[in-house]
């Protein structure tokens, strides 16, 4: 994939399609990539294409495509982080494609989703997301939802990013050549657009961690804002690699006193 900030600026989640199938040589290259799709935990993801009228599938949030693609994976500590991190790899190949995706968790049918996906019983299937072409107009409903969850707005640079600690707040004049792939997390997609990641940069690391919103609980079967933090670890490794920087990822954790509300996921480690 190339110029990823284009890609991270122009993908928005589309719930209303044109109803046109993807091309073969679409779905060719979607399948090829998702063989391929790897994540900083080394943890495999299975990834499976899904004709809705064939499988029974259901989504009162979607039209215009009977196409779904949906993930599944070994359940294990870090498994939502790395279904996140994989599967937003899959969602900006697409977009590089001109396919429309739509990350799903909580508006599907999941019992039809998962018996679809031949899930076993020491596996998850976080989210799926429908594939199709974009229509030209939204429709009411979707248009309501973005408009409820305020789909386009973003918290300042200066409440997600901190300097050695979360009492210093990151200036973005100070970030330097972080101030890229920092952004590219700033834009990132979340479950309801609440934004959950929290970013301490130190003299060479990053380091990431989750503020969880309300209404989300870290005891859930599915920690959907762990996959939200896969996301964001996703964004700041494709920007940075754009922009040539050099990092190794870590899940050491830094000796850095924190709220109880907030957790630690992982870090990314300056390495030039």
């Amino acid at each position: 994939m190339n110029n990823i900030a284009e890609l991270i600026r122009k993908r928005r989640s589309v719930r209303t399609y044109d109803g046109r199938e993807l091309s073969q040589e679409h779905k060719e290259n979607l399948i090829a990539f998702m063989a391929n799709i790897e994540n900083p935990y080394n943890l495999p993801v299975d990834f499976k294409l899904m004709d809705a009228k064939e499988k029974g599938l259901t989504c009162p949030v979607v039209s215009g495509t009977d196409l779904y693609v949906g993930g599944k994976m070994k359940r294990t500590p870090f498994a939502e982080v790395a279904f996140g991190y994989s599967f937003e790899m899959l969602v900006l190949y697409a977009q590089s494609l001109g396919i429309g995706t739509v990350w799903l968790g909580g508006t599907m049918n999941r019992p039809a989703y998962e018996a679809a996906m031949e899930l076993g019983a020491d596996e998850i299937m976080p989210c799926a997301s429908a594939l199709g072409y974009e229509a030209k107009k939204m429709s009411v409903r979707e248009t309501m939802m973005r408009k409820a969850i305020k789909a386009n707005d973003r918290l300042p640079f200066e409440e997600l990013f901190f300097d050695g600690n979360f009492k210093a707040p990151l200036i973005e004049q100070k970030a330097g050549r972080l101030s890229f792939p920092l952004n590219m997390v700033r834009l990132a997609p979340s479950a309801v657009n609440k934004q959950p990641w929290r970013i301490i940069v130190t003299e060479n690391a990053v380091h990431f961690y989750l503020k969880r919103g309300k209404g989300f609980s870290a005891g859930s079967a599915l920690d959907m804002q762990k996959i939200d933090m896969g996301i964001a670890l996703c964004h700041f490794a494709l920007a940075a690699k754009e922009s040539g920087l050099s990092i190794a990822f870590s899940d050491n954790k830094p000796e850095i006193t924190v709220d109880s509300d907030t957790e630690y996921i992982a870090s990314y480690l300056i390495t030039d």
